[in-house]
């Protein structure tokens, strides 16, 4: 009696450790996911921050493209909304629109030389895409993030543990064909 008894307590102590290391490393991974978040909020912010300094360098130069100034704001406007109300839903067609509208702004300051001259866009031009080029880094780490927890909560012990707890899938940050087609240069000029 004693031993089944001694029996029982040990494979509920097992039982139980292994709960909590499930528990633990769900908890971890939802965190990571969280984090990877918070980077890219970060990039999307000092982004945000550099955009209008562009923009006004160049209202300067552009005196005739003031559609395509307009767009790039109201893009960025539509990011930051998005990111502020973490709707990773909008997020994709906001960063695409912000990012074909950063690319026929780079492309038409190819028409005003005295604008490609100018100190301060260069290094504005050089920061954003750096911002562009860790941004998509960044998006690459949350969507690693996001897939390890989303296999993770449906894989088998932890399915248990995840349902039990109310651990739920979160959502890819995912772009369409549309939104990330290389932006037609040729078009711009013609």
């Amino acid at each position: 009696m004693i031993l089944v008894l001694v029996i029982l307590l040990a494979i509920a102590l097992v039982v139980g450790v292994y709960f909590v290391m499930i528990y633990n490393a769900l908890v971890q991974v939802k965190h990571n996911v969280s984090k990877a978040w918070a980077n890219i909020e970060v990039l999307l912010k000092q982004r945000h921050d550099e955009l209008p300094k562009l923009i006004e360098t160049c209202k300067q130069y552009m005196k005739f493209e003031q559609d395509t100034l307009q767009r790039v704001i109201e893009a960025r406007s539509r990011v930051h909304a998005a990111a502020q109300s973490q709707d990773i839903a909008a997020l994709g067609p906001a960063e695409g629109a912000l990012r074909m509208g950063l690319g026929n702004l780079f492309a038409l300051a190819e028409a005003y030389p005295d604008l490609k001259a100018n100190a301060s866009f260069q290094q504005l031009q050089s920061r954003i895409s750096a911002l562009e080029d860790s941004i998509a880094d960044r998006r690459e780490f949350y969507n690693e993030s996001v897939n390890i927890n989303n296999v993770r909560i449906e894989q088998v012990p932890d399915v248990i543990v995840a349902r039990l707890l109310g651990f739920g899938p979160f959502k890819l940050l995912e772009f369409t064909a549309e939104e990330t087609r290389d932006v037609d240069v040729k078009q711009l000029f013609t």
